[in-house]
């Protein structure tokens, strides 16, 4: 009979530590539990900023497009106006030495 009974108890404190790792599993299981939603809820967080960046990028490069088109375009016309100031330079010193010709043309006919 007292072998049953030390059976019985040796069974008693087998299933008592057996509930005892029971709940410190089950504890452990909600702590993960709790760690794994903080983590999704990071990420998702994160996905939504780099969805956000995606798209100030995408307008930061559409902006950038269209700035060295219109610096492109803004050369240009900055080239056509040096030709064109150099030519009219051209033009005027051709003008001075005509009329520097002339001038002493007109001295020598008055003479």
């Amino acid at each position: 009979m007292d072998a049953i009974k030390k059976k019985m108890q040796a069974m008693k404190v087998e299933k008592d530590n057996a509930c005892d790792r029971c709940d410190v599993c089950e504890e452990a299981s909600k702590v993960a539990k709790v760690r794994a939603d903080k983590a999704e809820d990071e990420v998702a967080e994160l996905m939504a900023k780099a969805r956000q960046l995606e798209t100030e990028l995408d307008q930061t490069n559409e902006r950038f497009v269209i700035v060295s088109l219109q610096l492109e375009e803004k050369e240009k016309s900055l080239l056509a106006a040096e030709a064109e100031m150099n030519a009219l330079n051209r033009r005027v010193q051709g003008l001075e030495e005509d009329l520097e010709k002339t001038e002493e043309k007109l001295v020598a006919a008055n003479d």
